[in-house]
C-alpha cells in the first residue's frame, strides 16, 4: 500500500527518521482516507494482519489508522526516492524477507510510490493498494489494486 495523502513531493532538506517535524506528513485527507480503508479491509472479512510500515512517519501513521495491528518498522520499506542507487538492493532485500515470511495472517506493507514501482512494475495513486504474490522466482505477480 503506498501511504496516503501527504502533500508535497519528497522530503525537507533537514529530513530525520525520528522527528516527523521534519517530513511530510498525512493531511486530514489523508488521516480520513487511511481509516476509510481500514474499515474496507474490515467489512470484507480481514479484521486483523501483520501490517509492517516504512519508517517514514506518513507511512508509520497510515498504517496505524487502518487499525489491522501493532505497526512494526521495516527499513526495507523505506523510501529510496533521494537515494536511488539502493533501489535494487533494498527491493532485494524486501523480496529475501518475503520469502522467508512464514504463511499466516494477511499481509499489510505501506511504503512508497518509488518502492512500489521498483517491486511491482506499477505506478500507484496515494493510499492505492497492490494486491501481490511472490513466486517462487522471486517475482511479484500483481493480482489486482484498489
Amino acid at each position: 500500500m503506498r501511504h496516503e495523502l501527504a502533500p508535497g513531493t519528497g522530503d525537507p532538506g533537514n529530513f530525520a527518521i525520528g522527528d516527523c517535524t521534519t517530513q511530510r506528513n498525512l493531511d486530514d485527507t489523508g488521516r480520513r482516507r487511511a481509516a476509510a480503508s481500514g474499515n474496507r479491509f474490515r467489512e470484507n472479512g480481514i479484521k486483523r494482519a501483520d501490517v509492517y510500515s516504512s519508517q517514514w512517519c506518513r507511512c508509520r501513521e497510515t498504517a496505524a489508522l487502518i487499525g489491522l495491528g501493532e505497526v512494526r518498522d521495516l527499513p526495507a520499506l523505506n523510501s529510496f526516492y533521494e537515494n536511488y542507487e539502493v533501489s535494487v538492493s533494498q527491493t532485494n532485500e524486501l523480496k529475501q524477507w518475503l520469502g522467508a515470511r512464514s504463511p499466516g495472517a494477511p499481509l499489510i506493507l505501506v511504503s512508497h510510490q518509488v518502492n512500489i514501482r521498483v517491486l511491482t512494475g506499477r505506478s500507484t495513486r496515494t493510499g492505492e493498494i497492490v494486491v501481490g504474490r511472490l513466486g517462487a522466482d522471486g517475482k511479484i505477480s500483481v493480482l489486482g489494486s484498489l
